[in-house]
C-alpha cells in the first residue's frame, strides 16, 4: 500500500476513533435517540443530490437502514448517555466481528476456521472481564447497550453481504440513500421514550457545539469515513484494510483518556488485551499458521 493510501487508512482510524468523544459530546446536551436522528438528517442531505440512488430493492435499504443504523446507533448513543465510557464503548463495539461470525454461521451457513473460533474464544474471554468490573465508571446496563450495538452493526453486515448478488454497488450511495432509513424511526422513538418536552427543549437551546457534533458524526464519521473506507476496499484485498479497524480502540481509548479523564482498572486493561488479542488471531491467525508451518 503506497503512503498516500496508508495515510488515508489512518485517517479513517482516527476519524472513527474520535467518533466515539464526539458522541458523548453530543448526549450530554441532545438526548440520543433525538441525537440519531439528526445524524442521519445530515448524512443524506444534502449528498442524496450529488450521488445516484443504487437500484436495489427497498427491503435492503430498509434492513440495513433499520440495523447497522438505528439499532447500532441507538443502542450505541443510550450507552454512552447512561456513562459508558467512550474509550471502552469503542473497544466493545469491536465485538461486532464476532457477532458477524456466528451470524454468519447462523444465516449463511458459513463455516469457521481455527483462527476465527481461536480468536472468538479469547474475546469470550475478554468481554466478561470487562462487564465484571461495572461500576460507577461503568454501569452495566451501558455495557450491555454496547453489546447490543455490537450485534446490530453485525447485522448490518449480513445485510451488507446481500449486495455481492446484485451488480457492481457504488456503497458510499447506497450508505447516503439508506441514511433516509433512520430518521422517521428514530423521531418516533425520541418522541415515545424522550418525550416531546425533551425535545422541544433541544431545539430551544441548541447550541453550536451540538451542531458540531452532529456535522462530525455525520459528515466525518459516515461520509468520509465510510467513502474513504470504500475506496480502500475497491482498491486492497479486504484482508489487507480490514487490520486497520484493531486501530480505532486504540484512539478511542486515548482520546477518552486524554479529554475526559477516562481511566481503566486493571480488570478493563485485562479485557481489552484479551478482547484485542482475540481480534488479531481472528484477522492474522490464518497466516500465523501458514508461516509457522514452513
Amino acid at each position: 500500500m503506497p503512503p498516500r493510501d496508508l495515510a488515508l487508512a489512518l485517517l479513517v482510524v482516527v476519524v472513527w476513533g474520535l467518533n466515539f468523544a464526539v458522541i458523548k459530546t453530543g448526549v450530554a446536551e441532545v438526548p440520543p435517540l433525538l441525537l440519531g436522528a439528526l445524524r442521519f438528517i445530515l448524512a443524506a442531505f444534502p449528498a442524496i443530490f450529488l450521488l445516484r440512488r443504487p437500484e436495489l430493492p427497498l427491503r435492503l435499504y430498509l434492513a440495513y437502514g433499520l440495523s447497522i443504523s438505528v439499532g447500532q446507533f441507538a443502542f450505541l448513543f443510550t450507552a454512552i448517555h447512561l456513562g459508558m465510557p467512550s474509550g471502552l464503548a469503542s473497544l466493545v463495539l469491536q465485538s461486532q466481528a464476532f457477532f458477524t461470525m456466528l451470524f454468519a454461521a447462523l444465516w449463511l451457513k458459513e463455516g469457521w476456521r481455527r483462527s476465527q473460533l481461536g480468536g472468538l474464544i479469547l474475546a469470550a474471554g475478554g468481554l466478561p472481564l470487562i462487564g465484571w468490573s461495572h461500576g460507577a465508571s461503568m454501569p452495566l446496563a451501558g455495557f450491555l447497550f454496547t453489546l447490543a450495538a455490537a450485534s446490530m452493526w453485525a447485522t448490518g453486515n449480513i445485510v451488507t453481504r446481500a449486495l455481492a448478488q446484485h451488480a457492481p454497488v457504488n456503497q458510499l450511495a447506497f450508505v447516503v440513500w439508506a441514511s433516509l432509513v433512520p430518521p422517521l424511526p428514530f423521531f418516533a422513538l425520541s418522541l415515545l421514550l424522550e418525550g416531546p418536552a425533551a425535545i422541544a427543549d433541544t431545539f430551544a437551546h441548541f447550541s453550536l457545539q451540538s451542531f458540531a457534533a452532529i456535522a462530525y458524526l455525520a459528515w466525518a464519521a459516515t461520509l468520509l469515513g465510510y467513502g474513504l473506507w470504500t475506496r480502500l476496499l475497491s482498491k486492497y484485498p479486504a484482508n489487507q484494510v480490514a487490520p486497520f479497524s484493531l486501530l480505532v480502540p486504540v484512539v478511542g481509548l486515548s482520546t477518552g483518556w486524554l479529554v475526559f479523564g477516562e481511566a481503566l482498572q486493571p480488570l478493563h486493561f485485562a479485557g481489552a488485551a484479551l478482547l484485542l488479542f482475540g481480534l488479531a488471531v481472528n484477522v492474522f491467525g490464518t497466516r500465523l499458521l501458514a508461516w509457522a508451518r514452513r
